[in-house]
């Protein structure tokens, strides 16, 4: 038996034969800030991808709260494993919808590498910090780390990805008050990602609220999506215990979100003539999106999470804990900048560099545990 090994060229062959027109192939992209020579065996988003996992920020994102600090317990979500969670949501849906799912699970696979330690608190910590400095945002920091942070590539190259996940990661945001971020997309693959981090994040908030304790299935019935799903667990599944009971609610919930996602963007694509790329950037809507039934529904959860499961005591407890060790650290570092690592020392005190830039990379880049424990440190010294 003769074993041919799947080079490049052929992989973008069969990219050419399977994606949509509206899609990225690989052979189209518009490369990166610095040449390099092509691989043989990996496609040019398949590369970014392998350099993505392989960085330090994304072994960070172990350590990283979600929502719930990183000292309550090994089980709940890290930023991590929602990463890994939307890097799979991205993947089923693009490959579903013939676009280039090794680009969206690129956008995915880096979308979270810049937040800091202690979830959104700690981003709005942070900002408050860097208020007169430019500020701090997670989308605009995942593509300073990498484009310059993550400097393993040498002279200030970051990762050197391409053009594509970079313009991805740039228009990925949870906010529509950022004017850095642009408000059209100009892939399809990056709309995806957008929409894959809201399933996961507003699925496994559930998921960790119930096993968390926070609220209880019967709390949930009065959430339109939620009661049509208890009803057909009840109906399918007889003698189950409860830790099935609340794996099956979600395994069906994110399934509900995903066939309505792709049968709405479906419909958009074709209602809207989507035929290329430039297609997708002129549209005046968003192509990959809800319907207008789901929205009504997913808004339901969205503010039930907000009122018993974000502003929940247990979940808030970490406001203060955050704002003593970032404003603590911030202070520290601002006053001594030896108190940092060598290369961050130095570069806080090169000219033209903003000294509070260079600390708040340095502490953004921190996982939960290792501010806690540098700021006991730096405390008792």
């Amino acid at each position: 038996m003769v074993v041919t090994m799947l080079t490049r060229k052929e992989i973008e062959k069969r990219e050419a034969e399977f994606l949509a027109t509206y899609a990225v192939p690989s052979k189209n992209s518009k490369g990166r800030a610095y040449h390099e020579k092509e691989h043989p065996y990996r496609t040019a988003f398949q590369r970014d991808k392998d350099r993505i996992i392989f960085s330090a920020a994304f072994r960070r994102l172990q350590y990283k709260t979600q929502v719930f600090s990183n000292f309550e317990g090994d089980y709940y979500r890290t930023r991590l494993t929602h990463t890994l969670e939307v890097s799979q949501i991205s993947r089923s849906v693009a490959r579903t919808l013939r676009v280039n799912e090794d680009l969206s699970e690129a956008i995915a696979l880096a979308h979270d590498v810049g937040h800091g330690p202690f979830g959104h608190i700690g981003e709005k910590i942070l900002n408050e910090c860097m208020k007169a400095h430019g500020g701090f945002e997670h989308n605009r920091q995942s593509l300073r780390i990498v484009e310059v942070l993550e400097d393993i590539y040498s002279h200030g190259k970051g990762l050197n990805l391409t053009w594509e996940t970079k313009e991805g990661l740039q228009k990925h945001t949870y906010s529509d008050t950022d004017a850095s971020v642009p408000v059209n997309y100009s892939t399809l693959e990056s709309q995806i990602v957008d929409v894959a981090d809201e399933i996961a994040y507003n699925s496994h908030d559930l998921d960790d609220g119930l096993r968390a304790g926070l609220f209880t299935e019967n709390d949930l019935h009065d959430l339109r999506l939620i009661r049509g799903i208890l009803d057909k667990i009840k109906a399918e599944h007889l003698n189950i215990n409860r830790y099935q009971y609340v794996h099956l609610l979600i395994r069906y919930l994110i399934n509900e979100q995903v066939t309505d996602l792709l049968k709405e963007s479906d419909r958009r694509i074709n209602d809207s003539n989507i035929e290329t790329r430039e297609d997708v950037k002129a549209a005046k809507v968003r192509i990959i999106d809800f319907s207008e039934g789901m929205k009504k529904k997913k808004k339901e959860i969205k503010e039930f999470l907000y009122e018993n499961f974000y502003l929940n005591p247990h979940v808030i407890k970490i406001v203060d804990l955050a704002k003593e060790c970032l404003n603590g650290l911030f202070e520290i570092y601002i006053k001594d900048p030896s108190k940092m690592p060598t290369h961050f020392c130095k570069k806080s005190q090169v000219q033209g560099e903003d000294p509070y830039r260079i600390i708040c990379d340095y502490v953004s880049g921190m996982t939960d545990r290792f501010a806690y424990d540098e700021y006991k440190r730096q405390t008792k010294e």
